[in-house]
């Protein structure tokens, strides 16, 4: 049997925490294995920039699948499947420190923290230059526990990354809350290398038949807690 090997990057929850461990990707990708005929193999990306996982398309691994943001620029580097997931960057703070900061108006003065090579970077960057934040901190793709405990102790003011997993990642610290979601549009999708139309034709028919037959459905009321593509404002 054929294997496909699936780059992923961790810790990402809710897609992928570690392989073994499963997440919202994990069973995405074994869904679409079994409708092509494949064996999932996953390869973890240990980068300290997360737009490095796509030099590995091709050779390390022969697509990834990582809660992964379409942009202009990765598509030079990557062809996307059609999205299966609608998101946005959301907004997190230690309440009980910075009660006053509800939304990214009330940055002024104060260091947001960002993942290096993350979509939230140019935004948080933006920010920074127009004077709504004071500075930008940027953590190693796999230092966000440390960014985490940042916010509460004062390494940084807020922290801003995809909702669903910031949802996820707050969800256990004492005080930490996601305060504002929808900050942008972001569609998510699986990369494969350049040019491979075969492996984008194979798997662009399996997912969408996961999708006509309620299997991505299930797999986002699972893992999101809301059966839609569109997730921007669903996370609570």
């Amino acid at each position: 049997m054929e294997t496909l090997r699936v780059g992923v990057a961790k810790p990402d929850p809710p897609f992928n925490a570690m392989p073994d461990d499963g997440g919202f990707d994990i069973d995405l990708m074994h869904a679409l294995g079994d409708k092509i005929g494949a064996t999932i193999e996953f390869v973890p990306y240990d980068g300290a920039d997360f737009d490095g996982i796509f030099d590995g398309l091709g050779s390390d691994y022969d697509c990834v699948a990582a809660g992964t943001t379409v942009t202009p620029e990765r598509e030079r580097k990557a062809t996307f499947l059609p999205p299966y997931l609608i998101s946005g960057q959301a907004l997190a703070v230690d309440t009980r420190r910075l009660p006053r900061v509800t939304s990214i108006d009330d940055l002024q003065g104060l260091t947001l923290g960002v993942q290096r090579g993350n979509t939230s970077q140019p935004i948080a960057e933006r920010l920074a230059a127009e004077g709504k934040a004071g500075a930008v901190r940027l953590y190693d793709y796999g230092s966000i526990s440390d960014a985490l405990t940042d916010l509460s102790t004062g390494g940084c003011d807020a922290l801003m990354k995809l909702a669903p997993v910031l949802t996820e990642l707050v969800r256990a610290v004492p005080a930490v809350e996601v305060v504002q979601r929808g900050l942008t549009v972001e569609d998510i999708a699986i990369a494969v290398p350049l040019g491979d139309q075969a492996l984008l034709g194979r798997l662009t028919v399996a997912q969408a038949e996961l999708e006509a037959d309620g299997t991505l459905q299930q797999m986002r009321r699972k893992w999101l807690g809301n059966p839609y593509a569109d997730q921007r404002l669903a996370m609570h």
